[in-house]
């Protein structure tokens, strides 16, 4: 592992991006939120992902002059076309416009089509809380997952991110439906690690911690077994239904994942005349999940994003810890 500092990583990318041609704007939106997607401590969704993200582009599947655009208008609810761009440009984008609409109109949706990977999700959950925003997203992905009693792949773990703002501290639940993020299997084999837990299906069709094993075929493990796989499918069908877009069958049909569907959705609390009240039944429910006795002595509980906010902290003060591959395979771009 190498230590990278925030200013350090965000110059390299930023160099990197417009070097693959990406206007200054764009290059330094897509080094900052790949940056911050790595401060948070979500190298799977951050530095790890550059040199998949690059090579999309050289495949030509990502259009780096391309950007969303609305295409349909049904009050509070918009549907926009990626027009297979950055998949990190678009959904900020998308983010900015489902936040205008909450504002507006007190909530505020926008489904996306033909869009690329957003990366991180808990980066737009943070960029509608940061303007006091409760967001709900959600995309669908290529099959990843065998749907609940099946052998192979026929859903996707589908990424799903609500957000809720907080003076002390956003709530951001950012978790695929998958026990463990494709992404973070990854990690964990370019670690030399194994699963802490059964994240999959191996080639025999034993669960297994074995990342490897497990990446072979991606037969990842649904969250609550049944429950995620149907959760998985009924977000599948909203994000295809409410963009008119790809679903994770259609994907599956494609070479690679690309064009796929998303939906963000905002609302604004400032509609309700209470906010105070809600600040402080906020703070209740943390505090009473915070107050309990612990299943192993030095463990506490945490509300969703807390700790990646702890880890923010240290790695913004201390330097991330990047694979050295995977920077070293950056640099040589």
């Amino acid at each position: 592992m190498v230590t990278i500092t925030a200013k350090k990583m965000k110059e390299v990318l930023f160099k990197l991006f417009k070097k693959y041609q990406f206007s200054e704007n764009k290059a330094l939106l897509l080094a900052g939120v790949t940056t911050e997607n790595t401060l948070y401590g979500i190298n799977s969704h951050g530095i790890n992902r550059v040199p998949r993200f690059l090579d999309y582009i050289e495949k030509g599947l990502i259009n780096i002059k391309a950007e969303a655009e609305k295409v349909e208008t049904f009050g509070n609810i918009e549907r926009w076309d990626g027009n297979l761009g950055a998949g990190i440009i678009n959904a900020v984008k998308c983010t900015g416009r489902a936040i205008e609409l909450a504002k507006k109109d007190g909530m505020g949706l926008v489904a996306l089509r033909n869009t690329n990977h957003w990366m991180r999700g808990g980066y737009y959950g943070r960029q509608a809380a940061n303007e006091n925003c409760i967001s709900i997203l959600f995309t669908n992905t290529q099959p990843n997952m065998p749907a609940w009693g099946g052998k192979e792949s026929r859903i996707g773990n589908n990424p799903f991110v609500v957000a809720i703002p907080r003076a002390e501290g956003h709530i951001v639940l950012d978790m695929a439906l998958s026990q463990f993020a494709f992404g973070k299997i990854n990690e964990y084999k370019l670690n030399g690690k194994q699963l802490p837990y059964p994240g999959g299906w191996d080639e025999e069709d034993r669960l297994s911690q074995d990342p490897e094993k497990i990446l072979k075929k991606e037969r990842g493990l649904p969250i609550g077994y049944w429950k995620g796989s149907a959760l998985s499918i009924v977000l599948d069908m909203l994000a295809t239904l409410l963009s008119a877009g790809n679903s994770t069958y259609r994907i599956g049909l494609k070479e690679h994942e690309t064009a796929i569907s998303q939906v963000f959705l905002c609302i604004c609390p400032e509609v309700f005349a209470d906010q105070e009240l809600q600040q402080s039944l906020i703070e209740e429910i943390i505090k009473y999940t915070h107050d309990v006795t612990p299943m192993e002595k030095g463990n506490k509980t945490y509300y969703p994003g807390e700790q990646s906010a702890m880890a923010y902290e240290n790695n913004l003060k201390n330097g991330m810890k990047v694979n050295q591959e995977i920077w070293n395979n950056i640099l040589k771009k």
